[in-house]
């Protein structure tokens, strides 16, 4: 096997394979891709959940060098979206620069040599000049160290590690946390249980989605004339980029955003009790807006019931609330999201100039980079969807192709220099940028006060870019090489 690359990208998710397009397409081919599982796909691998599928129109969430005009529905699935990548690697003969059950836990920078070392979990060793990590942020589940959990006699788990030999049938059922991953478990298991318990700690904005499936006419349409496609893409780009002016803090759009929501709840609950437990008291933004059109009505059958106190303890026989109320239950599912802004359960050492350790260098410090990219003290090292490159309105491979763009300066820079040579960004120009970035959080949703999963533990707002995506297109269309120190051995 082949040891050494001029590239090594880290993941063979949407961030990887959009990484191996653009790579292919400029004619570099000396890269390797190190999958930790036995297929590609990433989050759309891993989370198979019932209901699981996208929330930005497939159109959109899909590669551009590589468009779909048969998606199924305006909003694609699980199984449809994985299929769709894997169609992409064999189309484009990705398949052979994918080294599989190749988990990287180490990552050390050479810095006589210029290049990275990499090391797996069955301890292979590989050298690359260029490290693109494309790991993703979130995949890695968050369960609440609850009290007595490991007491509990019946099934549990995260809805990212579906336990597919779970039966839900005829059971009692409790879903703890109501986010983007629980509104579209919950429609789809309440038919199937005896009784389903849903433990609520902050109600959410629910918006309508609209989703439908793509007439037979409307798909041999986008086949025989590909630029319709293209325009198709255009459109829902730039009406997303429209009602991102919510997330601006644009108070008109806000209002609007806020009738159609509360319109939304009013027609679909019928029980004013209930309309009132899911009726948000935060701006709406500030947490992620969700898109349901089957969740809200849910609540009106009557085997669900909604708890908002908070889970106190576990039992052998179930959960205990916060003023000793006891639920019984077979089985609890945990949607209770992903470490996004913190380095919990990353389980990857990465090690650069002077021996600094990057995940121990973030607990201490906060997540942080330069343009969500690059990271000062770890050159030759490119993150795809890094800190600060969440969003709240659209499709985030928008931003994976803005930050290929960066990344492809980044490596033609690399290139004009000695074999041996590294770019570092600097201290001072990174530290500029994130002052500069958390202080265009001003003003914004995110900035109205409520407390989500974006902020870390000193209150920084470490997972999302705080403008629209043309701004960060705009930010990243060229590297400026003042911006690093160029160090030739």
């Amino acid at each position: 096997m082949k040891t050494s690359y001029q590239i090594g990208i880290i993941g063979a998710g949407f961030g990887g394979i959009t990484a191996a397009l653009r790579l292919k397409e400029a004619g570099k081919t000396d890269f390797v891709i190190f999958e930790r599982s036995a297929d590609l796909g990433g989050t759309w691998r891993d989370n198979v959940y019932p209901g699981c599928a996208c929330d930005v129109p497939s159109h959109l969430y899909s590669f551009k060098a590589a468009p779909n005009p048969n998606w199924s529905h305006v909003f694609s699935g699980q199984s449809e979206i994985w299929q769709y990548m894997k169609t992409v690697a064999q189309q484009h003969q990705l398949e052979q620069h994918i080294v599989y059950d190749a988990n990287i836990t180490n990552a050390v920078f050479l810095p006589d040599e210029g290049k990275w070392q990499l090391t797996d979990t069955s301890g292979r060793t590989f050298t690359v000049k260029m490290v693109i990590s494309a790991t993703g942020p979130l995949n890695r589940p968050s369960i609440p160290p609850f009290e007595g959990l490991s007491s509990f006699e019946g099934q549990y788990f995260h809805s990212a590690e579906w336990d597919k030999n779970c039966r839900l049938e005829g059971k009692k059922v409790a879903v703890v946390g109501t986010g983007a991953s629980a509104i579209q478990i919950v429609p789809q298991i309440a038919p199937k249980v005896s009784k389903l318990f849903v433990f609520q700690r902050t109600p959410a904005w629910i918006m309508p989605r609209r989703d439908r499936p793509y007439t037979t006419f409307e798909k041999r349409l986008l086949n025989m004339l590909p630029p319709l496609q293209t325009l198709l893409r255009e459109r829902i780009y730039w009406v997303s980029e429209l009602m991102g002016q919510n997330f601006m803090g644009n108070k008109l759009f806000g209002k609007l955003a806020k009738w159609q929501a509360m319109a939304k709840l009013k027609k679909e609950v019928k029980n004013p009790q209930t309309r009132q437990k899911l009726t948000p008291n935060y701006t709406i933004g500030c947490k992620r807006v969700l898109l349901s059109d089957d969740y809200l009505p849910t609540f009106n059958r009557y085997n669900v019931e909604l708890l908002t106190e908070s889970v106190s303890h576990f039992t052998a026989k179930g959960l205990v609330t916060t003023s000793g109320k006891t639920v019984e239950a077979d089985v609890v599912i945990f949607c209770t999201g992903f470490h996004a802004a913190d380095t919990i359960g990353f389980d990857m050492s990465i090690k650069g100039l002077e021996g600094k350790d990057l995940i121990k260098e973030w607990a201490a410090n906060g997540i942080s980079g330069y343009k969500g990219i690059t990271v000062s003290g770890f050159p030759n090292l490119a993150f795809i969807l890094g800190p600060n490159t969440g969003l709240g309105h659209t499709s985030v491979l928008h931003m994976m192709d803005s930050q290929m763009n960066y990344i492809m300066d980044y490596l033609a820079l690399l290139e004009q220099q000695t074999p041996n040579a590294y770019l570092n960004t600097k201290l001072p120009v990174q530290q500029a940028y994130n002052q500069q970035l958390q202080a265009m959080f001003a003003g914004t949703v995110w900035a109205s006060g409520c407390q989500s999963w974006y902020l870390d533990s000193h209150g920084r707002n470490t997972t999302l870019y705080p403008r629209l995506t043309v701004d960060y297109r705009k930010e990243t269309r060229h590297l400026n090489p003042a911006d690093f120190d160029i160090v030739a051995q």
